[in-house]
């Protein structure tokens, strides 16, 4: 990764939602920005077209879901279909990442910032889409950093 800014987009994918952030490379820092709907096995892409043009990030980061013994999680084929679907549509690199116990992160951060009110309803699942999406970029992220060693 060189030194030039730029914008990266991060998506943690369910089957119901895909929880989207956006990052900075010079800086490493990522934070949530929005909760797509999953219809029909189908993303509203409409949706992910405007966040594309708003951002014009030159990578993508999806989260590549592995079983705690590193075993092949069931949702993981349909996230790669869904990462070669995203290099097919927008023409930019996409990258799988580990995205192994985001959740359970992106639980703890939204909890130390108060947002753990109604846990289990619609506003709070879709915050913690965001956040995994967060914490997903911010892995990559930190990766690339490590990878490119001190300036």
């Amino acid at each position: 990764m060189n030194q030039d800014p730029a914008t990266v987009l991060g998506f943690d994918f369910g089957k119901k939602r895909i929880g989207i952030a956006v990052g900075q490379t010079l800086t490493a820092n990522a934070r949530p920005l929005a909760t797509v709907r999953v219809r029909d096995d189908s993303p509203d892409w409409p949706i992910i077209d405007c966040l594309m043009q708003e951002w014009r990030p030159v990578q993508l980061i999806v989260g590549l879901p592995t079983q705690l013994d590193d075993g092949e999680h069931p949702l993981a084929a349909t996230v790669r279909r869904f990462a070669a679907a995203l290099q097919r549509r927008y023409t930019l690199p996409v990258h799988l990442v580990d995205e192994r116990l985001s959740s359970h992160e992106a639980a703890r951060i939204a909890a130390a910032a108060g947002k753990h009110a109604a846990p289990h309803s619609q506003a709070a699942k879709e915050t913690l889409d965001r956040v995994a999406a967060q914490v997903i970029l911010e892995t990559w992220l930190a990766e690339q950093s490590y990878k490119q060693g001190p300036a």
